[in-house]
């Protein structure tokens, strides 16, 4: 009933700032600074993915610049003092990459981020070829809807397909991606499922549903 939702493919940015996996130390952070960017995927052949090299791969060099890590230190944080002591990006990468396919939805990149702990994934195609990267600021975008986006797509998603009858008499508003329902609809059983398919519109930030059944009414759809 509701519009195709929002895929990974709609946000996410391209091109993308990569490196290859014998790209030096300073050439990273160059790159990361060139770019204003926290994360650069490493690509090998033609285009693919084999790890990132973020910022936190690259702070234990600094971190222990000054003092070397005693015996239990470098137990307890092997892989970081294995960095700081590395030069290139095949060693300093956090491989294998964790990745998004394009067509995945917004949902679904936001619970591999949390799941993962993550700030961005390498997009890439059924052949692990880069396409693309999205960021969490990315996953946000949807939220710059204008309210008369928003409006007008619940309006003829929800509204008029829910209430074929008592459409006219629902009025939607939407005030900083707040949606609000109000009127009288002829089918009581529609009304908490107003709620959830407008909530499910992309940039919707909340729904304040004030629908009310119209008193002997019969079923909206007879």
């Amino acid at each position: 009933m509701t519009s195709i939702p929002y895929t990974v493919n709609d946000v996410m940015t391209k091109p993308v700032t990569t490196v290859a996996p014998t790209t030096d130390f300073k050439e990273i952070v160059a790159a990361m600074e060139r770019w204003q960017v926290t994360a650069v995927p490493v690509i090998e052949g033609e285009g693919r993915v084999v790890g990132v090299v973020s910022e936190a791969d690259l702070l234990p060099k600094e971190e222990f610049h000054e003092h070397r890590p005693g015996l239990i230190e470098q137990m307890r944080r092997l892989g970081d003092t294995s960095k700081a002591g590395s030069a290139r990006a095949e060693e300093l990468m956090t491989s294998p990459a964790v990745t998004i396919r394009p067509e995945a939805t917004l949902p679904q990149a936001a619970r591999l981020m949390a799941e993962r702990r993550i700030k961005r994934l390498p997009v890439v195609d059924a052949n692990g070829t880069l396409k693309g990267i999205v960021s969490r600021a990315d996953l946000l975008k949807v939220f710059l809807r204008t309210d008369d986006e928003l409006a007008a797509e619940i309006r003829h998603e929800v509204v008029e397909q829910l209430f074929p009858v008592s459409r006219r008499a629902v009025k939607v508003g939407v005030t900083h991606g707040i949606v609000t329902l109000t009127g009288q609809v002829r089918d009581a059983h529609r009304i908490p499922v107003a709620t959830r398919l407008a909530q499910a519109v992309e940039g919707v930030v909340s729904v304040r549903n004030r629908l009310e059944m119209l008193e002997s009414a019969s079923d909206d759809g007879a």
